[in-house]
């Protein structure tokens, strides 16, 4: 069989059977220190899908950090066929800091497809695409909570999409629930280039979470799997529920909320599901449940002002 050629990006050339580690530049800081995309490519033996994963668009979403470490190192680069370029840390700039936007306090995550020409996000976006996305026929890009909000591990996409709902039900994660894409971020410039991307939630911003992570990784591994471009198997997971919505409880008035569901727990449409009080312990106001569902998402800290999001509730059935 006649050796793969190497597979380009940016300066590198990654070898065929080889995991291959490099650096794309993006720019210069203000001090004038080199700032690179880093980026792993396992380029197999074999002619197969190009497929990419990321983490860190936001730039203090960690767990898909962890995810990719874990994946990576999970795969044999001598038996992948095909091609998997891993991005770990998209936001570069708001990884060093602990920020999710970028200094220019934009939403890289609202800033694709992007422009060469365009500000600092606009930028990025561009060589993210350029340089990975439009090379590839499949994504997960994977996210946490932000804001001090946990959310249950979920996968999110058009559900419409008959391979996007395959692969869903595959990856294996708790409940899938159908999302439109949302003007400039990476899976709708992903999708309207052609690619199918799954779009992973679970955990919390700054920190690690074991089930998210363990869930995450576990769900990229079976997509691999199911591509045929790697051979670890691992064991299928329960069907996902399925969600076609999902709604957020607000607060009615300031205060201090009470919540004890754990994410995961089942609710019914009117069930109370916590209590919001004022600082002397009087009752504000009780918070119910808008639909029967799944709680997929929870503010973790106690205190809100009116109209703040707490509880984000998927409407199953």
């Amino acid at each position: 069989m006649p050796k793969r050629p190497p597979f380009p990006i940016g300066d590198t050339e990654a070898v065929a059977g080889k995991r291959t580690q490099t650096e794309i530049p993006i720019g210069r800081l203000m001090s004038g220190t080199p700032l690179a995309l880093p980026v792993i490519v396992v380029h197999g033996k074999s002619d197969g899908p190009t497929m990419w994963i990321n983490a860190a668009t936001h730039g203090d979403e960690i767990c898909g950090v962890e995810i990719i470490r874990r994946v990576l190192d999970a795969v044999d680069p001598k038996s992948v066929s095909g091609t998997i370029i891993a991005a770990p840390i998209v936001n570069v700039h708001g990884f060093n800091t602990g920020d999710r936007y970028l200094p220019d306090r934009r939403d890289l995550n609202r800033s694709f497809p992007g422009s060469a020409r365009g500000s600092l996000a606009s930028r990025i976006a561009h060589l993210f695409m350029t340089e990975i996305v439009s090379r590839c026929e499949l994504g997960i890009d994977l996210h946490t909570g932000s804001d001090h909000r946990s959310n249950h591990p979920q996968l999110r996409g058009d559900l419409d999409d008959e391979r996007t709902l395959h692969l869903a039900n595959l990856f294996g994660a708790p409940v899938a629930i159908h999302s439109r894409v949302r003007d400039g971020s990476l899976r709708g410039a992903a999708v309207a280039q052609g690619a199918t991307c799954l779009l992973f939630e679970g955990g919390e911003a700054y920190r690690f979470d074991e089930e998210a992570i363990t869930i995450g990784t576990d769900g990229a591994l079976r997509v691999l799997h199911s591509l045929g471009m790697i051979d670890e198997l691992v064991p299928p997971a329960p069907a996902p529920h399925i969600a076609r919505s999902s709604r957020w409880v607000r607060a009615a008035r300031s205060g201090i909320v009470d919540c004890r569901l754990a994410l995961g727990a089942d609710v019914e449409k009117g069930e109370q599901v916590g209590v919001l009080r004022d600082p002397y312990g009087k009752t504000l106001a009780r918070l119910k449940a808008p639909a029967t569902g799944m709680l997929i998402g929870k503010l973790q800290h106690p205190l809100v002002n009116r109209g703040d999001a707490i509880l984000h509730i998927a409407a199953l059935g």
